[in-house]
């Protein structure tokens, strides 16, 4: 029974990977898509019975429009592919351009804005802040756990670097060697 469902496991997966691959490999195809959208400005068309009505108002050219999106889409799909498929501890970080490159196919679609790729720094910035917070987050747990050290240490010390708990603090103070005073001979 085990047998069978790793054989399974590992079809899907195969399967998985052929389909990724596949997409990486015809990507040159993908960035050409727009050339089979036509030069008007307002665009009519049928698929399985929906009546679509492009008006590009903004751009002045579904041609345009189709060039605009499909230098977005494609590395969208590139960093979705990324973040899916990445197993570093920094993956949350490329949510980042994710983010950024959805916002700008959604302006791009919305014609009644004319700041395109201008204005989302504003939106994005405080995610870029709640995601560097979140990654040195995890890794400083993955470093601390790779070089055994113990963070309740920390709260022992204050600030100022000094030692909270009363037993250390005695031994800290106790003078140990009298001739402190006495400069320091480095030759």
């Amino acid at each position: 029974m085990q047998q069978k469902k790793s054989k399974k496991v590992e079809s899907l997966s195969l399967l998985t990977g052929s389909f990724i691959a596949a997409i990486l490999v015809s990507s040159p195809y993908f960035f050409y898509l727009y050339e089979g959208f036509p030069d008007v400005k307002i665009w009519e068309a049928s698929f399985f019975g929906f009546h679509l009505k492009y008006d590009s108002a903004h751009y002045q050219s579904i041609y345009v429009v189709a060039w605009t999106l499909t230098g977005k889409v494609v590395p969208l799909v590139f960093m979705l592919i990324w973040f899916f498929t990445c197993k570093h501890w920094w993956y949350h970080a490329i949510l980042i351009p994710i983010i950024m490159l959805s916002l700008q196919i959604y302006y791009t679609l919305n014609d009644d804005l004319s700041f395109v790729d201008s204005n989302e720094i504003f939106i994005l910035a405080p995610l870029i802040l709640i995601m560097l917070i979140f990654s040195y987050g995890i890794r400083m747990k993955i470093f601390d756990r790779i070089h055994n050290i113990d963070l309740s240490e920390l709260e022992r010390v204050t600030i100022k670097g000094e030692i909270k708990d009363e037993n250390l603090k005695s031994f800290q103070n106790e003078d140990i060697d009298d001739d402190d005073d006495e400069p320091l001979f480095m030759g």
